[in-house]
């Protein structure tokens, strides 16, 4: 038995009309646009994590500056 009740041979089968309706140069095409098309969303998908890490050490830089002239001004005081 192999996946979901379909036999190897079924899978091969199946394999080869695929290379034949479609051509090996043809697979080959879409198999790199499909793996450049992954490696983008990846890409996006780092880059927006790095945006929001950004976004959140600035926010904490700032609450730490309001934090020392809040403490700066009531030591004046």
């Amino acid at each position: 038995m192999g996946i979901g009740g379909i036999s190897i041979w079924q899978l091969l089968i199946i394999l080869a009309i695929v290379v034949l309706l479609f051509g090996t140069k043809k697979l080959k095409g879409m198999g790199s646009d499909l793996g450049g098309a992954v490696k983008g969303f990846k890409d996006a998908f780092n880059k927006d994590d790095g945006e929001k890490d950004n976004a959140a050490l600035e926010k904490d830089a700032s609450l730490d500056m309001q934090k020392e002239e809040a403490s700066s001004t009531s030591e004046k005081k």
